[in-house]
């Protein structure tokens, strides 16, 4: 039996060195940390060799532990040196996950997304198992981690679980793992997540004319940016990160370069002539610190979607920026002749058909031109 209990380091509140003899001692630091080393000699040499932190390592588990270190330091087994390369070897979850982010993000145009991607294992798997070894990482602990989250906000949970999974499964490819993720289980073993609706809360777009009158009452540069996201039925983000040198307007064409466009295609908008009113009216905010059509409170920093979005909540509307995409579409597809294609390509959605996008050569350009001129003009009704 040795000098520590389990009872005793419950109530241990000190710092210090404590020893529960054969070699094992429990350090605990100022702030409340503790973890377990066991001092063992090998080759006439003093090793001490970590076997886990407390209370993730029990007493008993880390007198067992001790137990294992000394048998094999007594065989002539270099402890330490075996651990590191162990530790070489086999990742922790949290070091698998910066190489897998590291690696994945050079492919992903988005830079709202690459941050995400990371930042919400950071927020609910690393106080689970970040610190585990991949190898190690089994359902339970994943789905307890996103038990927590699975029904409180379930599109992050889903998220999470195919960004956990990525990791694992990545380990396994790296030899890491003896097998997969075993994500099939673990949404097996989670409660049923209330279906919603996949799409944006879009206005109808029959109320459009009228909001674009209540949105001309004021003027700031987000409403601007608003504005011209709607007449060109574009992504938020296309219209934030706009720069002056992408826009020709004696052609009346915005040229957005592939590296922002979602598809990773260069993107060519025609202007109508309320949209080139718009540009006419930003150039007030124009600066020599930044090339930014629509610049945030930090010149040189563009608007932020929150900027867009509090605009609509503002006015005590329940719909999203990106929903009036939806508009635009909706729009054309009940109130003109438009080919489908057309109003897909004003979009910049991919062709879903394989074949057929193998073979199209065509954006549609001057078709588009004449759609988004029917378009402003019938958002110029509400004046």
């Amino acid at each position: 039996m040795g000098n520590l209990t389990a009872t005793g380091l419950r109530n241990l509140r000190e710092a210090g060195r404590f020893s529960d003899g054969g070699g094992l001692i429990l350090f605990r630091n100022k702030s409340g940390k503790a973890s377990w080393i066991v001092r063992v000699q090998a080759n006439g040499r003093r090793r001490d060799v970590g076997i886990g932190s407390y209370p993730d390592v029990s007493l008993a588990d880390a007198r067992e532990r001790a137990a294992s270190v000394r048998k094999l330091a007594k065989a002539g087994v270099d402890v330490v040196a075996e651990r590191k390369k162990e530790r070489e070897v086999i990742p922790t979850f949290r070091e698998a996950a910066a190489k897998v982010h590291a690696e994945h993000k050079k492919g992903w145009k988005n830079g709202k997304h690459q941050d995400q991607w990371i930042s919400t294992l950071e927020a609910y798997a690393y106080p689970h198992f970040g610190d585990a070894l991949v190898s190690d990482i089994e359902a339970p602990a994943i789905r307890d981690a996103l038990a927590e989250i699975w029904l409180e906000k379930p599109e992050t949970a889903r998220r999470v679980r195919q960004r956990i999974g990525t990791v694992l499964d990545w380990s396994f490819s790296k030899g890491f793992r003896t097998n997969e993720a075993p994500m099939r289980s673990i949404s097996k073993g989670l409660p049923r997540q209330p279906r919603k609706s996949g799409h944006f809360a879009a206005m109808p777009f029959v109320d459009v004319p009228a909001f674009l009158t209540r949105l001309h009452q004021r003027s700031s540069v987000g409403r601007l940016a608003l504005e011209f996201l709607i007449l060109n039925a574009s992504r938020s983000g296309e219209v934030r990160n706009a720069v002056w040198s992408e826009f020709d307007l004696k052609r009346a064409v915005w040229i957005i370069p592939a590296e922002r466009m979602k598809m990773g295609e260069e993107h060519q908008v025609p202007l109508t002539r309320k949209a080139l009113q718009v540009i006419e009216r930003a150039k007030v905010f124009r600066t020599e610190a930044s090339d930014l059509v629509f610049p945030g409170q930090r010149r040189k920093s563009p608007l932020s979607d929150m900027t867009l979005l509090k605009i609509l909540r503002d006015m005590e509307l329940d719909v999203t920026v990106h929903g009036f995409r939806s508009s635009f579409r909706d729009w054309a597809a009940e109130e003109t002749s438009f080919p489908g294609e057309v109003a897909e390509a004003a979009l910049a959605h991919a062709v879903q058909n394989r074949v057929e996008a193998a073979y199209r050569r065509t954006d549609f350009f001057e078709k588009r031109r004449k759609l988004m001129a029917e378009w402003a003009k019938f958002c110029a009704q509400g004046k």
